[in-house]
């Protein structure tokens, strides 16, 4: 059996879903999704979605027993439960039959099960011969297994098997010290593990500014979460109800290991080979207009292994169907890519670290105003959290600026349009700002730019 598309899709995620859609809307092209894992793809079902729900518990535990009673708030210590925990969340993830619904209300054909390429125009599904002028791969990415001796005996869970424990482990190593490592880390730590951060490099949160990075691992360490970086698991064994962790120059006992030092693209059931589409390590190789290596395929998301988020997937996948149906698509752009990591503060950026100017032989201005001087901090006692600019001496232009502070996302991602469209250093010391805010605290470094040799500002109005 064989039926034609204008255009299959392989993956249901969040750059697929927006790539069927775009086409099926502004071109009427007939889609067909093919998905083999879960509709939906990661992020609300096992990654962003229920993930962060879990850190919104975390957060209120952690407001309960460390801040409630400085504000006069008596209410006894808070205590999870995780099985409540997990229920809740799993009410807020979208059943596989309403992803269907809603796809096939969309207008696009669904087909469950694995595809793979019989040839650059033609994929297998089960028995059923799908055929396309237009393919787009976007098939994700999944938890990578490092090299380390044991680690199949003892077991390990990820981001996905984590948020389906019900009971708490006494004890976590968290091997990798990216988002979710971080992120995961801070969530069981706060629900009342005792854990450990395993990071190959010197320091966490590698692509992000150093400044930054240092302020984040003090808050976590503050939280007795133990963080050891240039360190590397070699061994894992069981012993009884426990593993040990061989690390470079000691043991240590846990009762889980939690996998977060990278990811794999999704592409082994793909047969690329047969398409004549290269891919390397990290993902598929694609240019700055999402195309592969063979005409008529393009891909997107996790799976190209660019920058795995969900946002750039989305983005990715509107770029390629531009490239398919119109001419003079506009090439891909990262340089102002707003992130966010969501541990509490939260470690949010968007444009260069100061290291990376610097790299690019800028001459650099830079200016950290730390949280404590924010008036808003005071009311809760925050101590940890900084306010980080840096722009280039002679224009004055911004080129990055980077938030520790809780809701840093929201505070850094409007950045990107000021920046996209060359606001200095100036303009943000100069602007209106509302009080009081943690916001603030960029308008604050900001003015130090004005007068350095004021930095930082005194204690709060």
């Amino acid at each position: 059996m064989s039926q034609h598309f204008d255009l299959i899709v392989l993956g249901s995620g969040s750059g697929a879903r927006d790539g069927a859609n775009k086409a099926h809307s502004e071109h009427g092209a007939q889609v067909a999704l093919v998905e083999s894992t879960r509709w939906g793809g990661s992020c609300p079902n096992v990654a962003c979605k229920p993930t962060k729900a879990y850190l919104v518990v975390a957060d209120l535990v952690r407001d309960i027993n460390d801040v409630a009673a400085k504000l006069g708030i008596e209410v006894g210590a808070a205590m999870i439960d995780l099985a409540r925990v997990k229920a809740h969340k799993d009410r807020l993830v979208v059943p596989r039959e309403t992803w269907m619904e809603r796809l096939d209300g969309a207008g696009h054909e669904t087909f469950e099960g694995v595809g793979s390429f019989l040839d650059g125009r033609t994929v297998q599904v089960n028995r059923v011969r799908l055929t396309a002028d237009r393919i787009l791969v976007a098939t994700g990415s999944r938890t990578a297994e490092p090299p380390i001796d044991g680690l199949a005996e003892v077991g390990w869970i990820d981001h996905v098997s984590a948020l389906q424990l019900t009971e708490l482990p006494p004890s976590l190593l968290v091997v990798g010290a990216g988002p979710a490592g971080l992120e995961f880390a801070q969530i069981f730590a706060r629900f009342g593990s005792r854990v450990t951060i395993v990071q190959h490099g010197d320091r966490i949160a590698p692509r992000s500014d150093e400044t930054a990075t240092d302020e984040l691992a003090a808050a976590l360490e503050d939280e007795e979460i133990e963080i050891l970086t240039n360190a590397t698991v070699s061994g894992l064994r069981r012993d009884g109800d426990e593993i040990v962790a061989t690390l470079d120059d000691r043991e240590l006992r846990v009762s889980q290991i939690l996998l977060a030092a990278g990811r794999v693209p999704n592409v082994e059931h793909l047969r690329l080979e047969r398409a004549g589409v290269e891919s390397t390590r990290v993902g598929i190789a694609v240019d700055d207009h999402m195309r592969t290596t063979a005409d008529g395929i393009w891909a997107a998301g996790d799976v190209t292994g660019v920058f795995p988020f969900t946002p750039v997937a989305q983005y990715q996948a509107r770029l390629a169907v531009d490239d398919m149906f119109t001419a003079d698509a506009p090439r891909a752009d990262y340089s102002l890519l707003p992130t966010s990591i969501f541990t509490d503060p939260e470690l949010a950026s968007v444009g260069l670290t100061e290291h990376e100017a610097r790299e690019q032989g800028v001459d650099v201005g830079v200016a950290v105003h730390p949280i404590k001087y924010v008036q808003r901090a005071s009311y809760t006692d925050t101590k940890r959290g900084l306010f980080k600019l840096v722009w280039e001496r002679g224009s004055r232009r911004l080129l990055g600026i980077h938030v520790v502070c809780r809701n840093g996302g929201d505070i850094v991602q409007g950045f990107h349009v000021a920046m996209k469209l060359g606001a200095t250093v100036d303009d943000l010391a100069r602007s209106h700002h509302c009080f009081p805010t943690f916001a603030e605290g960029l308008k604050a470094a900001a003015e130090q730019s004005l007068s350095p040799e004021a930095s930082p500002a005194g204690a709060p109005a």
